[in-house]
């Protein structure tokens, strides 16, 4: 610790002194280069526990005691004597504080035997600051400055002797502004003649041999002549190599302290330290461990205590002896090599080979490993018998004790499971302090490889296709069967995989994909190609007998071509009634493959009765002939198209009747409500088909096809299409001379205003032959286009049927339509009320019914109009003619309205008497006069 010494003294009068004194005291302004800053007044120079020092008159003048309030710089050195022992090294700290002028301060050091005159030591900044007798021990390093700080100093004396005891005062040369604090501080230092004796009590041999687990014992001797009162402080060292570790202290104070990793043992007592009579000291350990090897030496320290703390002064060390820990010998041997048969029972012997014959107790432990070089500790325990000699294993696994040095080792009933690796590890202990145990020694035995033969199922798989696909869609079938099965015992069971690989042309290899495996649970597990169609139900896995499997694929696509074969695994049942497969068997592989060949379905279409007249029937009959399809059935559409130059629906196929691949027929788009039955379609024979039409009309002509699709049957009553042909065409052309038709649409008033009545007349025309009218009939409809040109689809607006029925399509808007027949071959269309959105495109369509000299009627081609455009204009006069009027009125009404108001305003609320003042005349000032 460091004292406090004083700052900036500024006493005060009637202070409290100590033996006799007073007197006038020091003048208050009188500052001089000794009193290094401290001022007194009234008072007497002070010390004590606050006190100035003047250096040159210290301990010569009576120093009175009283209170001061110090400032300033202050130096301080360890307060109270530093006692240190000959040889040993000195370091006295020194350090200032509350200074002005520069961070780093320098400091000056001098000596002084008696206390009364000092001698320069050494200095900082000064080169020739030291006195000659102390220049030569500077020069060797005996005596050396050390700064710690900028405002901090060691003064370090090495191989301290009697005569460095003495004073030393520390001093810093002043920086301040002001004179003020104390500049320098004194330490004594009291130097001892070097009492402390250390001994080591040498034991019989230089070096102790020792076993693991065999106790020893370490002495040594220490004691001291100090004429101070000290206290010893003893540590037991452990050196191995470079490194030291602490074993086991005694401090000064009279505590035990364990080093590090030696806690346990000394809570337990297995490592004591005990004083034998004055000087003695002994190291007992109960039971040597391995980590107890090295040399062993005892090293001594003195303290003493200094202004209420203990400060080392001395320390000591001597090399005791070496500790040698002999290992314990100890071999574990098993039998190298065992075959047992499976079912029977195993028996391994685990000898044990050791030197020691004290009470040591063995730990054996029986492991298992599938290799040789299995890792122990992480491998499967079997059975383990502890130190107490407890046994502990499965139900299956026995171990037992024969002799002091044999353990067998019994598996029952073993199975192909228990083929692989056995270690023996046997760990000695030994008997420690307070019933303890430590480990002397473990040792693993070399692996015994253990082979359980058994008889495996002998047996070979045959592959076999009962069902091979002669096109797609066919079903394919294979069986897997068992053959040749010899050995076979209760316990094992079988189960089977299929396996699939693509036929290559190349001799490149292909990996086989896998479809299906099953577990020895019986559990089916699809692959990747077969999971999605196994869901599906196209893949089927199945186990027919016991001895086969089958594999069938309902519905065999061109994909599927390829190589299969199956793998038959064996499994036999363990002990803990799990499966565990010992043997696969690959059958030899089976092709499926057929020749992919294009289907071809050809269609002939004749007709038996070439030339006929309208009214007559119309006869087509379609021969069907097919290669490469499996079992087909046909289904038969006929198709119309209208000749070229039929401007009503040109190159449009009509579908009219079909029969489907289970004789249905349904009529298609066959319209005319007077000749539903009107058409037949029926099936002659399984690849001929024959279609009527009766009453035939003009407006039957056109190419007539069958269009034929063959379909293949799939999975019993699907049917799968195969192909589509259409036949040649058969045409129906009417040679007559009868009349031609043609239709017009005229409008007197093709621009209307809204509103009023668009008349549209549609005039049919007639060339050729003469015609009574009675022998004449039309369905005449009408169309618009809503737009300038005819890029949007026609509106029907309202038709006649040749009966007089008039139909109108419904509208959304307020005008009306009538249609009307107003001569024989004029129709007159009425747009009643029109509107704006009644402008565009109108047209007529008209279909001619002639009655044929048999009385039948005849529908002749549908005819139509050009179209004719009708504007709609909205009436400007009328439509702005009444907001006009009502504007110029109200407009009228407001003007007259206002000039009303504003007379009676005028006349009755704004008038008032006005009295006239008389104005002072003044001339102007003149801005000269200004």
């Amino acid at each position: 610790m460091f004292g406090q010494s004083p700052a900036a003294c500024r006493w005060g009068a009637g202070l409290e002194t100590s033996g006799g004194g007073g007197g006038g005291g020091w003048e208050a302004a009188e500052e001089t280069a000794d009193t290094r800053g401290c001022v007194q007044s009234g008072g007497t120079r002070a010390v004590g526990e606050e006190s100035c020092s003047d250096g040159a008159s210290s301990g010569v003048l009576p120093r009175p005691t009283f209170k001061a309030l110090c400032r300033g710089r202050v130096v301080r050195v360890p307060s109270g004597s530093l006692v240190r022992v000959v040889g040993t090294e000195l370091v006295i700290p020194c350090n200032v504080s509350d200074y002005d002028g520069p961070s780093e301060q320098n400091f000056d050091w001098s000596f002084s035997s008696s206390g009364s005159s000092f001698v320069e030591l050494a200095s900082t900044w000064e080169a020739g600051f030291p006195a000659q007798p102390y220049r030569e021990r500077l020069q060797r390093g005996e005596i050396l400055l050390r700064r710690t700080a900028n405002d901090g100093v060691e003064l370090h004396i090495k191989n301290v002797q009697p005569s460095d005891q003495g004073h030393y005062k520390c001093s810093t040369p002043s920086t301040d502004a002001t004179v003020q604090g104390n500049y320098e501080d004194i330490v004594q230092v009291k130097v001892l003649a070097d009492a402390l004796q250390v001994g080591a009590v040498a034991p019989p041999e230089p070096g102790l041999s020792l076993r693991l687990g065999e106790p020893f014992e370490l002495r040594c001797s220490a004691s001291t002549a100090s004429p101070l009162h000290t206290h010893l402080a003893l540590l037991w060292e452990l050196q191995r190599g470079t490194a030291r570790r602490s074993v086991l202290a005694l401090t000064h104070e009279g505590r035990f302290r364990p080093g590090p990793g030696y806690e346990q043992r000394y809570r337990v007592g297995d490592v004591r330290l005990d004083t034998v009579g004055a000087d003695g000291y002994r190291l007992s350990v109960a039971r040597a461990l391995a980590a107890d090897q090295g040399s062993y030496r005892c090293v001594v320290s003195e303290w003493i205590g200094e202004q209420g703390s203990w400060q080392e002064i001395q320390e000591k060390a001597v090399d005791v002896a070496t500790v040698l820990i002999q290992p314990t010998v100890l071999r574990v041997a098993v039998a190298r090599n065992v075959s047992v048969a499976e079912g029977k029972g195993l028996d391994l012997t685990c000898n044990i080979t050791t030197d020691r014959a004290d009470d040591v107790r063995p730990e054996v432990t029986w492991y298992f490993s599938r290799t040789p070089d299995g890792a122990w500790p992480g491998a499967p325990v079997l059975a383990r018998l502890d130190r107490d000699s407890l046994v502990h294993s499965s139900p299956h696994v026995a171990l037992s004790h024969v002799d002091a040095r044999s353990y067998h080792l019994l598996v029952r009933d073993v199975s192909k499971e228990n083929s692989g690796y056995y270690f023996c590890h046997v760990a000695l202990w030994a008997p420690g302090h307070n019933r303890s145990w430590h480990k002397v020694a473990e040792a693993r035995s070399a692996p015994a490889s253990v082979d359980v033969t058994w008889l495996e199922p002998d047996y070979q798989v045959y592959l076999n296709a009962s069902k091979v696909p002669e096109f797609s869609d066919d079903l394919t079938e294979l069986e897997c069967r068992i053959v040749d099965m010899k050995s076979l015992q209760a316990s094992v069971r079988f189960t089977v995989s299929w396996y699939y690989r693509v036929n290559r042309r190349s001799d490149d290899l292909v990996a086989s994909e896998l479809l299906a495996v099953m577990n020895g649970d019986w559990t089916l597990k699809y692959g990747d190609r077969s999971k999605q169609r196994a869901q599906d139900g196209d893949f089927i896995f199945s186990k027919e007998r016991t001895d086969t499997f089958s594999f069938r694929i309902q519905r065999t696509t061109e994909e599927d071509r390829g190589s299969y074969y199956c793998a038959v695994s064996a499994w036999t049942k363990q002990r803990n009634d799990s499966w565990v497969k010992s043997k696969d068997v690959f059958s030899k592989p089976v092709n499926i493959f057929w020749a992919s060949e294009d289907s071809v379905l050809v269609v002939k279409a004749r007709q038996p009765k070439p030339f006929f007249a309208a009214g007559n029937t119309f006869e087509m009959t379609c021969k069907v002939s097919s290669k490469n399809i499996k079992s087909p059935r046909y289904s038969v559409l006929i198709t119309a198209e209208k000749p070229v130059g039929d401007l009503s629906s040109p190159n449009e196929t009509k579908y009219i009747i079909s029969l489907d691949q289970d004789s249905v027929v349904k009529l298609e788009n066959w319209t005319d409500a007077s000749r539903v039955d009107g058409v037949v379609l029926e099936k002659v024979q399984e690849d001929e088909f024959r279609y009527r039409m009766y009453q035939t009309q003009v407006s039957d002509a056109g190419l007539y096809r069958c269009v034929v699709t063959a379909w293949s049957p799939v999975r019993g009553s699907l049917w799968r299409e195969a192909a589509t042909s259409l036949s040649n065409p058969i045409e129906i052309d009417f040679q007559t001379a009868g009349p031609i038709f043609n239709a017009s649409v005229h409008s007197d008033t093709p621009s209307v205003i809204r509103g009023d009545l668009i008349k549209l007349f549609c005039i049919i025309a007639v060339e050729g032959g003469a015609l009574d009218p009675d022998d004449m009939a039309f369905d005449v409809s009408w169309f618009a286009v809503h737009s300038f040109g005819l890029d949007k689809a026609p509106v029907l607006l309202s038709s006649l049927d040749r009966k007089g029925i008039v139909t109108t399509a419904e509208r959304d808007r307020k005008s009306e339509l009538s249609l009307e027949r107003v001569g024989v071959l004029e129709f007159l269309l009425r747009v009643h009320g029109s509107e704006d959105q009644d402008f565009g495109n109108y047209y007529c369509s008209v279909t001619p019914w002639v009655r044929s000299p048999t009385g039948s009627w005849q529908k002749e081609a549908e005819i139509y109009s050009k179209p004719i455009f009708v504007t709609v204009k909205m009436d400007v006069l009328n439509a702005f003619k009444y907001p006009l009027l009502i504007g110029v009125g109200l407009s009228t009404v407001i003007g007259l309205l206002s000039c009303l108001i504003g007379y009676c305003s005028s006349h009755w609320c704004c008038k008032k008497e006005v009295q006239e003042t008389r104005r002072e005349r003044r001339r102007l000032m003149s801005m000269e006069m200004d």
